[in-house]
């Protein structure tokens, strides 16, 4: 806490998110969550994705804050 404000959680570890790792992309226009991605590889400061619906790694490097380890809500299959 600094100054009577909880810190936000410091990135997670990018040790966690090896290749073939399940991840949610945060949408680059509105901001919200896209699920359906995979670590396809480290790239500098950032990641690579595949896209599973097609298995097409996508060309943009997105930055560690971009990527998340995916949530799935729970007892919700098709989400």
């Amino acid at each position: 806490m600094t100054n009577g404000v909880i810190d936000a959680p410091s990135s997670f570890s990018s040790s966690l998110l090896a290749r073939g790792t399940p991840v949610d992309v945060r949408n680059r226009f509105v901001g919200a969550w896209s699920h359906g991605f995979e670590i396809a590889e480290r790239v500098g400061a950032g990641y690579r994705v595949r896209r599973l619906s097609d298995g097409t790694v996508l060309p943009d490097v997105f930055p560690e804050e971009d990527i998340r380890p995916e949530r799935r809500k729970p007892g919700l299959w098709w989400y």
